[in-house]
């Protein structure tokens, strides 16, 4: 039986905006979206029939509830496939946490049957595809560095912002991302990212002008609720961050280094207090 590898990469919010509430009860999004090192490793292999899932994780759901099953189901349901899957996810990407992991998966698993069964999709194809399985899952598909708006899915590439300097921190406990959006109060924000500035500072690829930029509303809501969050951002600018972000809607803190020895130190002092700290690059 055929038999294929896929990483599946985390992604950073370098900016997030919500310009509003729509009809459809979703909001629209202006984001810039970025990659990191920090990956999952799909393995996919092909069975004659059903679906099994297994995993290093005790964090994600082994059954038809996560994501990849999604993906699974609907590739054999669009091209009538009779084969079977078994889906080992490697997991490294913090679960919860604002970095898409599960989306990165289910990405991993729409590329990865694309190879396996020589479906000769095209990304574009593979990102329609993405997006009724999640607002991340299109991104996900094409990575790098990336301006997102509607729910995440009308995606233009930017410059590379690769090569930076990323220091990660997860506190270990779950954020419900629609309790932060149902709680956002859009008319009482007043501090939103400036999305045209921060296109050209990533154009320029200054790193400090970047990190100094970075804006997420979201904000407003999980961190007044979890003022560890704050502490985690204070750390990371006392030790030299250039500058500290929510990640989504949380619970995931990253700063942008420029020195790896401050990062280092930084990283240490956090081990002490936070569940997960993880030093990666942006890709």
């Amino acid at each position: 039986m055929k038999k294929i590898k896929v990483d599946a990469h985390a992604k950073i919010n370098l900016s997030l905006d919500v310009l509003k509430r729509r009809g459809d009860g979703y909001h629209e999004l202006e984001m810039i979206m970025q990659q990191l090192a920090l990956k999952d490793v799909i393995t996919i292999e092909e069975r004659n029939s059903g679906f099994t899932i297994d995993s290093n994780s005790e964090e994600i759901p082994l059954d038809t509830s996560n994501l990849v099953y999604k993906a699974y189901s609907i590739i054999i349901e669009k091209f009538n496939i009779n084969k079977g899957i078994h889906i080992y996810i490697e997991k490294n990407i913090p679960v919860a946490g604002g970095l898409a992991g599960g989306s990165a998966d289910a990405a991993a698993v729409l590329k990865g049957l694309n190879a396996l069964w020589q479906l000769n999709l095209k990304e574009e194809q593979l990102m329609d595809i993405g997006l009724k399985i999640g607002a991340d899952v299109p991104y996900c598909i094409i990575g790098g560095t990336a301006l997102a708006k509607g729910i995440g899915e009308k995606l233009t590439r930017l410059n590379s912002f690769s090569d930076r300097h990323i220091l990660i921190a997860n506190p270990g406990f779950n954020i419900s991302t629609a309790y932060v959006y149902n709680n956002l109060k859009l008319d009482k924000i007043s501090d939103r990212p400036q999305t045209p500035a921060m296109l050209k500072y990533i154009e320029s690829g200054d790193t400090k002008l970047v990190a100094a930029a970075m804006k997420n509303v979201l904000e407003t809501v999980t961190l007044k609720e979890n003022p560890i969050l704050n502490g985690i951002k204070e750390q990371m600018i006392k030790h030299g961050a250039l500058g500290s972000l929510m990640s989504g809607s949380g619970p995931t803190i990253f700063g942008i280094f420029n020195n790896l020895i401050d990062m280092t130190k930084c990283e240490e002092n956090l081990k002490h207090s936070i569940k997960t700290v993880l030093s990666t690059k942006t890709v």
